[in-house]
């Protein structure tokens, strides 16, 4: 068992490959770099609390597989690609320290040190020890401009249909609760692999199989009522339940069941992985999977914070959690994602400016393109009075509504307002006085000029994320994928600086550019 923190010989060997190949690895690279200031990017002490209790045999020194780890997000690896990497790659060898006979180790440490940092109680570590290097080298002092985006990650599992997620939970359940494989079922033989045999092409035949599976479902469900289960025994369970309701509704007959005509709310699309979502990017485009939540400094490209969720997460909380660790007066930059009345007032209630494109106002399709907006109508906040675009003056209700009602009859601009037999019915609502200001410091041209300037460096950010392989997420779970999120920003954040000249000198970390 492991249980000791294993630590590096700081004393060469023969055929350490720095000392003899070193000079082949190309200076301002992270493997040079790491060659270099692995030990004092990644102490001894940033792991010591994943290895309380001191016994066992040494594991493999944290700086070594800190590097691993950095160089796997890197290049964009598998455990077993970067372990062999690691076997065969000379600049590798370098940056770990290794000697260049060392076969390294085998790729199951990998996801003992994942384990450990997820269930530690700082997982994102590796990201905050770069965090630190940037704090020291000012990079980021007097610059307090943010820029705020998200981008879809592809899950790692593959979406699954109403009856696979029948059928897979069913057998997970008998085949981990005795209780449930002695309860009598009969839609299928769920000890057999697959899908059961079904005449598709039959709508009849599919309601069918749908009502015995859910029927089945139910049967184990009332005999584990009651039952004392363990954790992951009671999470299972909680799945079946989820899984069994989630996509059906009442047949035709007392009893019976069927596939919904509708797609419910957060959907769980796969239970192999509960935690993935399904989510449009637009009419066209959709994925399955995740949502990485980015914060940038648009000047010098460097990610402050970033955040991983269900793909069908809102983007405005999230962006605003992102700035919790920054200083009160920034100037945050997004696109119209971000531009809700409970954004904005959580960004001006924190001390930010907002820079975020508004949100379109709504059109009504039953009238003609000559119609008014919501902007064409005055509001008084104080008085809680609208003043329609005819000068008709009616107060706001309680409810935040303004019904205009028969002041609409003979109106000659009605049909530019309205096309409802009762009148217009104008709301109001809670952020509206935040929302009209955004949208007239908009077309006045405030702040337009920043946000063409400085928002597009978080798309350059995105694209870098993403690259060598990392847009489809490796893991399952939002814990699992958001540590390897973490990872690839603080690699991403690691190579700007040494595009910026990063270097260590007598004083600390500073940049040469």
């Amino acid at each position: 068992m492991v249980g000791v923190q294993g630590t590096s010989d700081p004393n060469r060997e023969l055929l350490d490959a720095a000392a003899l190949v070193g000079h082949l690895v190309p200076t301002g690279t992270v493997y040079a770099f790491l060659a270099s200031h692995r030990r004092r990017l990644f102490p001894d002490d940033l792991f010591a609390d994943l290895f309380p209790t001191g016994r066992g045999r040494p594991s493999v020194p944290a700086d070594v597989v800190a590097t691993v780890m950095v160089l796997q997000s890197l290049e964009g690896l598998s455990d077993r690609d970067a372990v062999q990497a690691l076997r065969t790659d000379l600049r590798w060898k370098v940056a770990a320290g290794l000697a260049l006979d060392d076969e390294g180790f085998h790729p199951t440490v990998l996801t003992l040190w994942r384990n450990k940092l997820r269930d530690s109680d700082r997982p994102q570590r590796i990201f905050d020890a770069v965090r630190d290097v940037v704090a020291e080298t000012g990079v980021l002092a007097g610059r307090t401009r943010r820029a705020l985006d998200s981008t879809l990650l592809d899950d790692a599992v593959a979406t699954q249909d109403t009856v696979t997620q029948l059928v897979s939970m069913i057998r997970r359940v008998r085949k981990a609760i005795p209780a449930a494989a002695a309860v009598a079922v009969v839609a299928h033989d769920y000890d057999q692999p697959g899908k059961p045999a079904c005449a598709w092409d039959d709508p009849a035949a599919r309601d069918d199989l749908v009502s015995g599976l859910v029927t089945d479902a139910q049967a184990i469900l009332d005999a584990l009522d009651g039952v004392e289960l363990d954790d992951d025994r009671q999470q299972l369970v909680a799945l079946l339940a989820l899984v069994a309701g989630q996509d059906v509704e009442p047949g035709d007959t007392p009893g019976s069941w069927r596939i919904a005509r509708k797609v419910t709310k957060d959907r769980v699309i796969s239970t192999v992985d509960p935690e993935t979502r399904h989510m449009h990017k637009s009419r066209a485009n959709y994925r399955d999977g995740y949502k990485a939540h980015l914060a940038v400094e648009p000047e010098t490209g460097i990610i402050t914070a970033v955040e991983l969720t269900p793909a069908n997460a809102g983007d405005g909380p999230a962006g605003v959690a992102l700035l919790d660790d920054d200083d009160a007066g920034l100037e945050v930059l997004g696109d119209s994602a971000y531009g809700s009345g409970p954004v904005r007032a959580d960004l001006a209630e924190a001390g930010h400016t907002a820079v975020i494109k508004p949100w379109p106002t709504a059109r009504n399709p039953y009238l003609d393109d000559d119609q008014f907006s919501r902007d064409d109508y005055r509001i008084d906040y104080t008085a809680r009075t609208v003043t329609c675009p005819n000068g008709v003056t009616v107060p706001v209700a309680a409810g935040g509504t303004a019904n205009f009602g028969a002041r609409c009859v003979g109106c000659p601009l009605r049909s530019r307002c309205t096309a409802s037999a009762s009148g217009k019915t104008f709301t109001v609502t809670e952020h509206d006085q935040l929302l009209a200001t955004a949208r007239s410091q908009w077309r006045a041209g405030i702040g337009i000029d920043d946000y063409q300037q400085w928002r597009p460096m978080v798309e350059r950010s995105i694209a870098w994320l993403v690259a060598d392989n990392h847009r489809r997420v490796r893991y399952r779970g939002v814990e699992r994928n958001r540590l390897g999120l973490n990872l690839r920003a603080a690699v991403i954040n690691l190579r700007r600086l040494l595009n910026l000249g990063l270097t260590h000198t007598a004083d600390g970390w500073t940049l040469a550019n």
